[in-house]
């Protein structure tokens, strides 16, 4: 006589039994695709960088501290660009991005500026250090208040609200490249670096409208001309950087007065006073 088959167990018991096992093993981890640390590691390394340019300038070898601070400038540059191409923006990156512009904009330049010329004028030249810091940090606030708000003025694809951070580190080392090539730490020159750093740390929190190039065009016959321009420039700065580093940073600041001349032309004022740059 034969034994009757059990009813197969019902469907929904091996589902349960699956859902049993996963929660026995814990929350799995989500994967994310490899790119999206791309950016994140060049921040990383841009912070690393700038740091570095503080050790090494406080050990003396000040020309390698000015260099690992302009590397961080040129990484700390390009993290967002990389994002962007590789569709691998965040808000963690986004702050992590806000870290490192503090760093190497703010807190690295001046730093390295303190070390090597400024701790000659005392307690005005820490100030002035101190000052400039707080400055490119209030100066990144600005920016990344004015960009997370959604409606933009048209104004802000031409103009940005004073001098941005990143030109700013480079401005301010003036000095220094003045240093390098030989410039004499007289009392003058000291306390002359001192009111040149104060100037620049204004320069960032100020409303001057500062040419931005972002919306900027050329014709395209102009376009090899100005690629060998860029090639002869960085030529020019590999064989003479401190030469190039110092002519650039006197070029930029005479170009400011014309960027504040084409906006009164436009808009009537010398300052930018317009409510999307009120923060």
């Amino acid at each position: 006589m034969e034994t009757p088959a059990s009813p197969p167990p019902p469907a929904h018991s091996h589902t349960e039994q699956n859902h049993q096992n996963e929660e026995a093993r814990g929350p799995r981890l989500r994967e994310i695709p490899l790119r999206l640390l791309v950016p994140n590691l060049i921040t990383v390394l841009a912070i690393c960088a700038g740091l570095t340019g503080i050790r090494l300038a406080f050990e003396g070898r000040y020309e390698l501290a000015v260099a690992m601070v302009l590397l961080a400038a040129f990484l700390d540059g390009i993290d967002g660009r990389v994002a962007r191409l590789l569709k691998a923006t965040s808000k963690f990156g986004v702050q992590m991005d806000s870290l490192a512009d503090i760093i190497n904009f703010g807190v690295a330049p001046a730093l390295v500026s303190y070390a090597f010329l400024l701790d000659q004028a005392h307690s005005m030249g820490w100030i002035a250090a101190l000052l400039y810091a707080i400055a490119a940090g209030l100066r990144l606030a600005r920016f990344n208040v004015m960009e997370d708000r959604n409606i933009k003025a048209d104004w802000q694809s031409e103009f940005f609200v004073g001098v941005p951070a990143p030109m700013g580190a480079m401005l301010v080392l003036l000095p220094v490249y003045l240093g390098f090539l030989g410039l004499e730490f007289s009392p003058v020159f000291v306390y002359a670096s001192v009111a040149y750093t104060l100037l620049i740390g204004y320069l960032l929190v100020s409303r001057l409208p500062v040419w931005s190039g972002k919306s900027s065009r050329i014709r395209r016959d102009l376009m090899l001309p100005i690629m060998l321009a860029v090639v002869l420039y960085v030529a020019l700065l590999m064989s003479y950087t401190w030469q190039v580093l110092s002519v650039t940073v006197v070029a930029y600041l005479l170009v400011l007065p014309f960027s504040a001349r084409a906006w009164h032309r436009r808009y009537g004022t010398i300052t930018i006073e317009d409510d999307s740059a009120n923060v």
